[in-house]
This record gives structure tokens, sequence and C-alpha cells, in this order.
């Protein structure tokens, strides 16, 4: 293991534990201003760690706007002290309601969502008007992932328009999330990202043309952030999520991006059943299970090991090396995916200049807090 990784002392870890190392943490986050050029570019989606402490740390810094997907992301922000909220995430049955009753409960926050269909949309300005609220709206628009929002067109050019005049609603600007863009060659990513990016500026001159303010065009995730920060738009808010822990799966699918995990697995030997099989107590309770079963995790210090079996509990490794372990030997394991990984835990143990030092609630892993 790199000396970012050591600790002195693992042995008050209950295992499986998510571990977080700040200073690499730190590290990443410096790096993800560097790379949007000013931290006032940046809108960062609080997705992949859901806890206030790493919100503290992006406010430290100047990063002053934040996305979420969940009203318990946009309650654990504005607790966090948050003062620029996007729930980028169409509202739709009780969420309708929950707006109002997050506007007023955290009237200084400015808060924002997302809408691609007249039906919500309708249901959502009457409930603010019934509140006496206003609440800010961006267009979701399409960019080829076909998972929500509008094809870039007229059609999205009306809703945008009706948003506008509507009593209780704020055109607030335009939503382009481009997750399908996985390329790892950059420049194939690259001329994808200009594909999606190309119509919906068109989009916004458009309305701004026939009168209508487009304040802000959120875009981008992790993968495209680099693409996107290259573009001087002044209304461009970028909005990478992994990249503040990083992980495997990004590390590998884009080897352009300068960024190191910052948050790992502790896991423990409970068993050596054969002599080439040894059993963790790391289950697909612990870490991310939408990755194939044997690419879920990595070990650095196994760089042998085959995952021959997963359970709630249990992880099975095939490895040569297995008769180095014993039960009660530690392993370090980097998620493929840390997003949902971070989410199935309650609390990160936070290392900092290899010292534990306090732990992290994962606050916004549940998708209720109070409102």
């Amino acid at each position: 293991m790199d000396a970012p990784y050591q600790l002195d002392d693992t042995s008050q870890i209950i295992t499986p534990a998510l571990v977080v190392f700040q200073d690499v943490l730190e590290a990443n986050l410096d790096q993800m201003i560097h790379v949007a050029g000013n931290a006032s570019r940046l809108r960062p989606h609080c997705k992949t760690h859901k806890m206030p402490a790493v919100v503290r740390l992006q406010l430290e810094r100047g990063i002053t706007k934040h996305k979420c997907a969940t009203f318990g992301e946009a309650e654990m922000l504005a607790q966090a002290g948050a003062r620029d909220v996007f729930l980028a995430y169409n509202l739709v049955g009780p969420n309708v309601q929950r707006a109002t009753a997050f506007q007023r409960k955290y009237p200084e926050v400015r808060f924002a969502v997302t809408a691609d269909h007249q039906r919500p949309l309708d249901e959502l300005a009457a409930a603010m008007r019934t509140a006496g609220q206003t609440i800010n709206v961006l267009v979701d628009l399409d960019s080829g992932m076909h998972r929500t929002g509008l094809t870039i067109g007229p059609q999205a050019f009306e809703l945008y328009r009706q948003i506008a005049e509507t009593p209780g609603l704020q055109a607030d600007g335009l939503h382009l999330y481009d997750g399908q863009n996985h390329q790892t060659p950059l420049d194939e990513r690259t001329r994808a990202v200009q594909a999606a990016w190309e119509p919906a500026t068109a989009l916004r001159d458009e309305l701004e043309s026939s009168g209508l303010e487009v304040p802000r065009i959120v875009a981008g995730g992790t993968g495209s952030f680099p693409i996107y920060a290259q573009l001087a738009d002044p209304v461009l808010e970028l909005s990478p999520g992994t990249c503040v822990f990083h992980d495997v799966g990004y590390g590998s699918r884009f080897p352009d991006l300068d960024f190191s995990p910052a948050a790992l697995l502790l896991t423990r030997v409970i068993s050596r059943p054969t002599d080439d099989r040894m059993t963790l107590d790391l289950g697909y309770k612990a870490c991310a299970s939408d990755p194939p079963a044997d690419q879920r995790l990595v070990f650095p210090d196994l760089p042998d090991a085959d995952a021959v079996l997963q359970n709630e509990e249990h992880l099975v490794l095939c490895t040569k090396q297995s008769q180095r372990f014993e039960p009660g030997d530690e392993l370090w394991a980097i998620p493929r995916h840390i997003c949902p990984t971070s989410a199935l835990h309650k609390q990160a143990y936070v290392v900092k200049q290899e010292r534990l030092i306090e732990p992290w609630p994962v606050v916004a892993r549940d998708r209720w807090l109070s409102v």
C-alpha cells in the first residue's frame, strides 16, 4: 500500500468498515477545483459521500453550489451550511409537498429542482401557490442516456416557456447529465460531450432570443467533467461527484482523471476453509453489488485474489497466498463503485496523517431526514 493509506492502529475498527483517508480526500477536492479553474464553477454532486463533513470541507474551499438526488441529501446539505442546493430529480407524488416543506424549513437556501413533464409541474406549481412560495425549476434534457429528460428541441423549449409563465415556478436553467459517456479514449469522450453540449447551448440561445433568461446549464458528471471544464461558457456549472472519493471503476475507465481512492474498506479474515481459499467479513451488504460479482473489489496487497463467492456477510477469495493469512488478519479493499458502497455504512472511520481521528456519519444514506 502507498503511504497515504497507512493507519497506525486498526484495533478499534469494527469490520467491515468504510475508512476515509482525509489527506487523500482533501487532495481530490483541491484537484477538482484545479480542473474546474475556479471553485465558483463547481456544483459537485453529494451522492458519493453523503456526509456533512465533506460538505464543510468543500465550503471551506469556496464551493458554494451543490447538487443532490434525494431530499435526504438536500437536507444534509442545508444542515451542513450549503446555501445553494439543486435537487436534480423530477418531483412526483409526496415529493411535491416535501418541496414546500423543505423551503419552509430552510428559507435561507436557494433551492431548485428538475422537471421534464407538464403534469407534475402543474402539481408542483399548485402546491407552491397554496404555500405562498416559488420554486426554481431546471428543464431536464436527455443528452442520449434516455433515462430522464426531454429531447433537445421544440418540446423542451415549450416546457421552459411554460415554467417561466407559471405562477409559483421560476425558470432557472437547463440540466444536462451525460452518464452514458463512458468512452475510455479521451478524444472519443470529448466528441461525445461536444455532441451533447452544442444542441443544449443552441436551445439556450433560442430561449434567450425569445426573451427568456437561462441563468445556468448544470452539465456533466465525473467522467465528462474535465472536458466541460475546458469550456468557457459563463452559465456552465460543473457537477462531478465520484471524484471526491474516486474508485476502481472510474480509475480504470478514465485514466486521464488525476484522482486517488480516498475511501477504502477494511476487512478481516474470518476463516480459511481450504489451502487456497480465505473468507473475509466483506459481504455484499458492505460493498456495492452492481458491478459483476468478481469485479466489485480490488485488494492492493493481494493482486492474485479471485472472488469466487460472495454472500450477505461473506466474501470468499481464491489465492495462492492464502497460507499467509490467519483468522483475524486484515486487508484493505478498494471498491469498484464507491457511491452505493458509502450508503451501506452508518459511518466512516476517518484517518488523518496515519491516525484514526473521528467518525463521520453518513447522514444522507437515508432518503428521509425530517421533511
